[in-house]
């Protein structure tokens, strides 16, 4: 690999680790929304599970790589959700395991308007090897050449709103407390101790007819964090006679005209099963070295609906 792209990377990793720290984004957010919003468990009406593989900046020795799966259900009573989310993330000689559980209520069960508020408890499990660095990898000769370990907890919560099934939006802070990272043997001398910051998640969107067959998706969603700029997805997607679906995204940030483009396609291939991919477009400095990001995600339902399955409910595409 040339110098300037491992450089490149190493810039890029840092943003990630400084930025993202808590959440690892994904493209496909549309159809994976319960890792960011507690409230979003039971929404979808039946047991569903999802998941989902990242392979981010292809072509770089350590790039970000991730697993996602996820269970959400209504629990006994429609107006109450259940979610389970396990995900592992590699980046680099750092790995991050997270479980986390959530709770939604359905405080405004109406015919056409349901609000729903949600709590998370979540589990990480944080490391670093240091014991794996290449000798020219060891930037830092006074780093031990050990394995540091993290265990932390944290709650958070969130609001989920639809309207008409063709409208929602959603509210969230997926994990409240901010935890300290690691360890600092240094305090004295003025150095700062690596924490958690506060992530804060909006997302929106809408179902508009086009006419028989088609539907217009746009989607938005946003990303937050304390001394760091606001990240955006803007997403439209076409919605072909409640089977195929294709769109594009446009994610805001990087140090270049935005992050990436993202084309994404999704096939329900089965009235209980849909398969989607995306692939991102780096547009950031890093393009010249990367063959960009890609995802694969799978969805069932565990459950038949009652009826004909309505794609363009945001319960369901949502």
């Amino acid at each position: 690999m040339k110098k300037t792209g491992f450089s490149l990377l190493i810039l890029a990793l840092v943003a990630v680790s400084s930025r993202a720290q808590q959440q690892h984004h994904y493209t496909q957010f549309m159809f994976n929304k319960l890792p960011f919003n507690p409230a979003y468990a039971g929404a979808r009406g039946v047991p569903t599970v999802t998941a989902i593989y990242r392979n981010q900046w292809m072509g770089f020795e350590g790039a970000p790589q991730s697993f996602l799966a996820s269970l959400n259900t209504p629990f006994i009573t429609p107006r109450v959700g259940m979610g389970v989310v396990l995900s592992h993330v590699s980046l680099g000689l750092n790995r991050d395991f997270i479980g986390s559980l959530s709770y939604s209520y359905d405080l405004v069960s109406h015919e056409k308007l349901s609000v729903r508020a949600g709590l998370m408890g979540t589990f990480r499990a944080l490391s670093i090897d240091f014991t794996k660095a290449k000798p020219d990898e060891q930037f830092d000769q006074s780093l031990d050449v050990v394995r540091e370990n993290n265990l932390l907890m944290n709650v958070g919560a969130g609001l989920y709103m639809t309207y008409d099934n063709r409208f929602y939006a959603g509210f969230s802070v997926p994990r409240i407390y901010a935890n300290t990272i690691g360890r600092n043997e240094n305090l004295l001398q003025g150095f700062e101790t690596a924490r958690e910051f506060q992530h804060f998640y909006g997302m929106a969107g809408a179902v508009l007819p086009l006419g028989d067959g088609l539907n217009l998706m746009p989607a938005l969603f946003a990303k937050y964090v304390t001394n760091a700029p606001l990240d955006v997805d803007l997403n439209l997607n076409l919605e072909i006679s409640e089977k195929f679906i294709a769109g594009l995204s446009y994610r805001l940030g990087g140090d270049g005209p935005g992050e990436s483009v993202d084309l994404i396609l999704f096939w329900q291939a089965h009235r209980q099963f849909g398969i989607g991919v995306a692939y991102d477009f780096s547009l950031s400095r890093i393009r010249d070295y990367t063959a960009g990001s890609v995802e694969v995600l799978l969805q069932a339902d565990l459950k038949a609906t009652t009826g004909k399955r309505k794609m363009s409910n945001p319960r369901f595409f949502m």
